[in-house]
């Protein structure tokens, strides 16, 4: 099976992503997994990760969790976005035909996604919808629903460089059937969160002063109903399934499962400085 997994993967990783032979690959592959569930065999999340569009390998573990939940939802939310190119949602669009929202605060970025999704694949495609915007507590929900954003979405993902457990624990309008958030690892093994500041912009008064660890953003995601099934390799972007879906297919993971990657205990040094500092329990 692993030799298998790495044989698409090889093959992804060498064809330009707007090919349509990455396409084929992919559904093939996404077709491959759900033969093995049907199967009753089980497969590790963390030998499923590849990058098409997404910073790390993220597209390749969200491609194996829809095969085994169904792309029942073909819809996405991005907060923290940029252009949407370098994105964990971007390969569903292209690949699986999803319709989505990217936000993001700088008009900049924003100009570059719209530029971006209006070019490529072709121009007559259905495009993504673009929010300028600076996302609060107090504002999120409201954005999402007047944008058309609200009850079952297939995915959310969250990188803020900020109050992403924040926004996260605000968000009701929506019912993601899965959640990418950035956590910090930084922190290490300690219950803590910095304050919500709706003003907050990065890198604030300190550039690792900011966000939630990734113990704290384990219970939010349980207060919410979703379970932690793993991370990218270097272990801050953790990955959740909401608790009514695939428990036998993908089943939780530990936090320090998630936390294995060595540059993770180097991330510690850089919470020394900050270690005395306002914080608030998880």
């Amino acid at each position: 099976m692993k030799n298998l997994l790495k044989k698409y993967f090889q093959i992804l990783w060498q064809k330009n992503k707007f090919s349509a032979s990455v396409q084929i690959q992919q559904r093939k592959l996404y077709l491959q997994y759900q033969q093995w569930f049907n199967e009753g065999k089980l497969i590790d999340i963390d030998n499923t990760g590849f990058r098409n569009f997404s910073q790390f390998e993220e597209d390749g573990k969200l491609l194996f969790l829809f095969a085994a939940i169904g792309m029942t939802c073909k819809s996405f939310v991005e907060i923290g976005a940029d252009d949407g190119v370098n994105s964990n949602c971007a390969n569903l669009y292209f690949n699986f035909d999803w319709r989505g929202l990217f936000i993001d605060g700088n008009p900049k970025s924003i100009d570059r996604g719209r530029y971006f999704y209006n070019k490529y694949p072709h121009p007559w495609f259905y495009k993504p919808k673009f929010r300028q915007a600076k996302v609060t507590r107090e504002n999120i929900n409201e954005i999402l629903s007047q944008e058309g954003f609200t009850g079952e979405i297939g995915l959310l993902s969250i990188d803020i460089d900020g109050n992403d457990y924040w926004i996260w624990d605000k968000i009701n309008v929506i019912n993601p059937q899965v959640v990418v958030i950035e956590t910090h690892v930084e922190f290490g093994m300690n219950n803590i969160i910095v304050p919500y500041d709706p003003d907050y912009v990065y890198p604030g008064k300190h550039p690792v002063y900011h966000g939630a660890s990734p113990v704290a953003m384990e219970k939010l995601g349980k207060k919410k109903g979703y379970r932690l099934v793993g991370a990218n390799e270097l272990g801050f972007n953790f990955i959740f399934v909401r608790e009514d879906l695939i428990k036998d297919l993908v089943p939780a993971k530990k936090v320090e499962d998630v936390l294995k990657h060595p540059s993770v205990k180097e991330c510690y040094e850089k919470f020394k400085p900050i270690e005395d500092w306002e914080y608030v329990e998880g």
